[in-house]
Protein backbone atom coordinates (compact mmCIF):
# COMPACT_ATOMS: atom_id res chain seq x y z
CA UNK A 1 0.00 0.00 0.00
CA UNK A 2 1.47 3.71 -0.62
CA UNK A 3 1.43 5.54 2.45
CA UNK A 4 0.37 8.89 2.36
CA UNK A 5 3.52 9.67 4.63
CA UNK A 6 6.25 7.37 6.13
CA UNK A 7 5.25 6.13 9.20
CA UNK A 8 9.16 6.66 10.47
CA UNK A 9 9.12 9.24 9.01
CA UNK A 10 8.86 13.27 10.49
CA UNK A 11 4.78 12.93 10.48
CA UNK A 12 4.44 10.02 11.43
CA UNK A 13 6.39 9.32 14.35
CA UNK A 14 8.17 13.04 15.06
CA UNK A 15 11.66 11.59 14.24
CA UNK A 16 11.70 8.32 16.06
CA UNK A 17 9.77 5.35 15.69
CA UNK A 18 6.86 5.04 17.88
CA UNK A 19 4.18 1.70 17.87
CA UNK A 20 0.88 1.13 17.44
CA UNK A 21 -1.38 2.89 20.52
CA UNK A 22 1.21 5.33 21.04
CA UNK A 23 0.19 6.80 17.84
CA UNK A 24 -3.37 6.36 17.61
CA UNK A 25 -3.26 8.34 20.78
CA UNK A 26 -0.84 11.13 19.46
CA UNK A 27 -3.93 11.63 17.07
CA UNK A 28 -5.85 12.53 19.98
CA UNK A 29 -6.42 15.41 22.44
CA UNK A 30 -7.74 14.33 25.57
CA UNK A 31 -9.38 17.82 26.53
CA UNK A 32 -11.04 18.81 23.34
CA UNK A 33 -11.75 14.94 21.08
CA UNK A 34 -13.75 13.27 23.72
CA UNK A 35 -16.42 11.78 23.74
CA UNK A 36 -15.01 10.44 20.60
CA UNK A 37 -17.16 8.98 18.02
CA UNK A 38 -15.21 5.46 16.92
CA UNK A 39 -16.36 5.79 13.33
CA UNK A 40 -15.57 9.45 12.60
CA UNK A 41 -12.22 8.72 14.21
CA UNK A 42 -11.77 5.96 11.86
CA UNK A 43 -13.03 7.85 8.81
CA UNK A 44 -10.66 10.52 9.39
CA UNK A 45 -7.84 8.71 9.84
CA UNK A 46 -8.65 5.56 7.38
CA UNK A 47 -5.24 5.11 5.39
CA UNK A 48 -3.05 6.61 7.62
CA UNK A 49 0.32 3.98 8.64
CA UNK A 50 0.28 2.78 11.97
CA UNK A 51 3.59 0.75 12.79
CA UNK A 52 2.75 -2.62 14.77
CA UNK A 53 6.14 -3.72 15.34
CA UNK A 54 9.51 -3.50 13.64
CA UNK A 55 8.40 -5.22 10.34
CA UNK A 56 4.55 -4.59 10.00
CA UNK A 57 3.02 -1.55 9.08
CA UNK A 58 -1.08 -1.99 9.10
CA UNK A 59 -3.87 1.44 8.22
CA UNK A 60 -5.97 2.73 10.76
CA UNK A 61 -8.82 1.24 8.91
CA UNK A 62 -7.35 -2.09 9.42
CA UNK A 63 -7.61 -1.94 13.34
CA UNK A 64 -10.95 -0.20 13.53
CA UNK A 65 -12.41 -3.28 11.55
CA UNK A 66 -12.19 -4.85 14.75
CA UNK A 67 -12.87 -1.83 17.51
CA UNK A 68 -16.60 -2.73 18.79
CA UNK A 69 -17.47 0.55 21.01
CA UNK A 70 -19.49 2.87 19.05
CA UNK A 71 -17.97 5.88 21.31
CA UNK A 72 -15.06 6.20 24.02
CA UNK A 73 -15.92 8.65 27.21
CA UNK A 74 -12.60 9.42 28.11
CA UNK A 75 -8.70 8.21 26.59
CA UNK A 76 -8.51 5.58 28.64
CA UNK A 77 -11.86 4.06 27.29
CA UNK A 78 -9.98 4.70 23.86
CA UNK A 79 -7.15 2.72 24.68
CA UNK A 80 -8.44 -0.44 26.47
CA UNK A 81 -11.22 -0.40 23.64
CA UNK A 82 -8.23 0.03 20.80
CA UNK A 83 -5.95 -2.51 22.71
CA UNK A 84 -8.75 -5.01 22.90
CA UNK A 85 -9.31 -4.83 19.37
CA UNK A 86 -5.47 -4.77 18.39
CA UNK A 87 -5.35 -8.10 20.35
CA UNK A 88 -8.65 -9.79 18.65
CA UNK A 89 -7.64 -8.58 15.24
CA UNK A 90 -4.24 -10.60 15.76
CA UNK A 91 -2.07 -6.69 15.33
CA UNK A 92 -0.40 -7.77 18.74
CA UNK A 93 1.90 -10.88 19.90
CA UNK A 94 1.41 -9.81 23.58
CA UNK A 95 -1.89 -11.01 25.20
CA UNK A 96 -2.23 -10.77 29.12
CA UNK A 97 -2.82 -13.89 30.73
CA UNK A 98 -3.60 -14.80 34.60
CA UNK A 99 -6.55 -15.83 36.70
CA UNK A 100 -8.36 -12.13 35.42
CA UNK A 101 -6.73 -11.12 32.05
CA UNK A 102 -8.96 -8.42 31.84
CA UNK A 103 -7.61 -6.74 35.28
CA UNK A 104 -4.30 -7.47 34.37
CA UNK A 105 -2.17 -4.50 32.77
CA UNK A 106 -0.32 -4.83 29.71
Amino acid sequence: MDWPHDPDGEEGSEGGRKYGLAILAKKLDEDEDFPLSSEEFAEKHANEPIRINYKKVVSVADIFEHVEPAEYETIVDFHRGVGAAMRSGGFWDYHPVGENPEKKRA
